[in-house]
C-alpha cells in the first residue's frame, strides 16, 4: 500500500513554490541569515574569502550564495555575468537563477533560462548522477519560466532514471552510488522533495538507513594535515589522497543530516561533523560547510558506536580497533582487502593472506583450501572474505553440530561467537542450488 501512494504521489510533477526554491528553502536561508548576524566563524571563513576576492573554484555557487545571505548586489551581478558566460556549467547556472531571481533583468532571466533549456537538453543522454542531479537543478529553477521543459525532465528522471534504474539496481545489491556521488544524490533528494515532496528514498529504505554508518565507518582512521584544515580521507581503491573529493564527502554528511535530522543514524553524523578542526577554510569547501552546517542540532557521540559495519547488501566489510585516529582499520570492498595501520593503507592480496588478521574482537580470513581456524576465547566474530557470493557453506565447530551458513553478495561468511571462540573451525563448500 506504501509503495501504491508513492507511486500516485509521484504522478504530480508541477511545482509551485517560490524562488529560491534549490536548497535554500525558507528555513535554511533563515538560518543562514542567523549565522551572518552572530558572526559564527563559518560566516566569518566564508565573507573574508568574498570580500577579499579570493579565486573561487565554483564562483557561481559562492558568488550567489554569498549575495542571498548578505544581499550585497555587487556579487549577485558577478554571478549572472559568470552564469551568461561561456564557462558556467548547467547546476551552478542553475543555482545563479535560482537564486539570484531578485536582479535579474527580463533580457538576462530569457537569456539564462535559454541555456539552462540547452543545458538539459544536451545533457539528456547521460545518466551519471552528477548529471541527472544537473538536469534536475535546471528543471526545478525552470518550473514557472518552462513548465512543460520543467515536468517532462522531472517524470523521466523520477518514473524512469530512479523507479526502473536506480532503485531496482539498489535493491538488487548493485553500486550504482559511489561514494564520489553521495552529495551529488542528496542535492538531488533535497531539490525534489523541497519542491515536489517527493521522496526517493522511499522505493530503497535499506540503502538509506545504513548509509550514516557506512560512511562513517568507510573512512581511514588518520586524518590528513592540509594547509586550510584537516581532512577525513575516505577509503578508495586507488588508496590516493583526494582533498576535493574529501570535501564533498563532509558536505554530503551535511546533506544527509539536514535531510533526516531526526533519524537515529544521522545523529552520529553531527557528532563527527562538529569538530573545528575538520571545518572547511578553503575557497573549494567553505561555500558548502556555511550552506549546510547547522551547529544547533544536537547529536550523538560516535565512539558509541560499534567499530565495526558489515554490509550485506552490497557485500563489504569495515572494521577498526576503536574510534582514536592511531586505530587499526581494515576495509573490504569491491573484492579487496585494505588494512590501515603505521599512517597509511596498503592493499593485501588475498591470495597472500595467509595468517587470520585481528582488528579489535573480530578475525578476518581470507578463504583458502582447506579453510580451518581455530581462537582462545578472544575472538567474538569471524569474518571469511573471498568466499563465493550466496552461496552456502557447511560450519562446523568443536562440540557443536555442523551447521550451514550463507555468504553475503561480496562472498563474506560472518560467524558469530558471543561469548568467544574456543576451539577450532571447519568450513568447506555446501551444495549448489542446482546440486543435490
Amino acid at each position: 500500500m506504501f509503495l501504491g501512494l508513492w507511486q500516485a504521489v509521484a504522478q504530480d510533477f508541477k511545482i509551485y513554490t517560490e524562488h529560491p526554491r534549490l536548497l535554500l528553502r525558507p528555513q535554511r536561508l533563515r538560518l543562514l541569515e542567523r549565522e551572518k548576524e552572530r558572526r559564527s566563524m563559518r560566516w566569518q571563513q566564508f565573507e573574508l574569502l568574498m570580500a577579499g576576492k579570493a579565486a573561487m573554484p565554483e564562483p557561481g555557487l559562492a558568488l550567489a550564495l554569498y549575495y542571498r545571505v548578505s544581499g550585497n548586489k555587487p556579487a549577485g551581478e558577478q554571478a549572472i555575468d559568470w552564469a551568461l558566460g561561456a564557462s558556467a556549467d548547467l547546476r551552478q547556472a542553475a543555482l545563479v537563477f535560482d537564486w539570484c531571481q531578485p536582479l535579474l533583468s527580463g533580457q538576462q532571466s530569457g537569456a539564462l533560462a535559454g541555456r539552462l533549456q540547452r543545458g538539459i537538453e544536451q545533457g539528456a543522454r547521460s545518466n551519471s548522477l552528477t548529471d541527472v542531479r544537473a538536469r534536475v537543478l535546471a528543471a526545478v529553477a525552470l518550473a514557472d519560466h518552462l513548465p512543460g521543459v520543467s515536468e517532462r525532465v522531472l517524470r523521466s528522471v523520477v518514473e524512469q532514471w530512479w523507479n526502473r534504474e536506480m532503485a531496482p539496481a539498489l535493491k538488487a545489491g548493485r553500486n550504482v552510488v559511489a561514494r564520489d556521488d553521495l552529495y551529488a544524490l542528496f542535492e538531488l533528494l533535497h531539490a525534489l522533495r523541497d519542491n515536489l515532496n517527493l521522496d526517493l528514498r522511499v522505493p530503497v529504505p535499506a540503502f538509506f538507513k545504513q548509509l550514516p554508518l557506512y560512511d562513517l565507518m568507510s573512512y581511514y582512521p588518520a586524518s590528513y594535515p592540509a594547509a586550510e584544515n584537516e581532512y577525513r580521507i575516505p577509503a578508495s581503491r586507488d588508496r590516493q589522497v583526494d582533498l576535493r573529493g574529501a570535501a564533498l564527502s563532509r558536505a554530503a554528511e551535511f546533506a544527509i543530516l539536514a535531510y533526516d535530522p531526526n533519524a537515529f543514524e544521522s545523529q552520529y553524523l553531527q557528532g563527527w561533523l562538529m569538530h573545528d578542526r575538520f571545518l572547511l577554510r578553503g575557497a573549494f569547501g567553505i561555500p558548502y560547510e556555511f550552506l549546510w552546517a547547522n551547529p544547533y542540532h544536537p547529536g550523538l557521540s560516535y565512539y558509541n558506536l560499534p567499530p565495526a559495519f558489515h554490509d550485506e547488501l552490497f557485500g563489504r566489510l569495515f572494521l577498526r580497533s576503536s574510534w582514536d585516529d592511531e586505530a587499526r582499520w581494515l576495509g573490504y570492498f569491491d573484492r579487496q582487502l585494505q588494512v590501515f595501520e603505521k599512517g597509511e593503507p596498503r592493499m593485501v592480496p588475498l591470495k597472500s593472506a595467509a595468517d587470520p588478521i585481528r582488528v579489535g574482537a573480530a578475525m578476518v580470513i581470507a578463504a583458502r583450501s582447506p579453510l580451518r581456524f581455530s581462537s582462545k576465547g578472544e575472538v567474538n566474530t569471524v569474518f571469511v572474505i573471498g568466499l563465493e557470493p550466496l552461496r552456502g557453506y557447511d560450519v562446523e565447530v568443536d562440540d557443536e553440530e555442523m551447521r550451514e551458513e550463507t555468504t553475503d553478495r561480496g562472498g563474506i561468511l560472518t560467524l558469530a561467537f558471543p561469548g568467544g571462540l574456543r576451539g577450532g573451525v571447519r568450513i568447506k563448500p555446501g551444495p549448489r542450488n542446482n546440486e543435490s
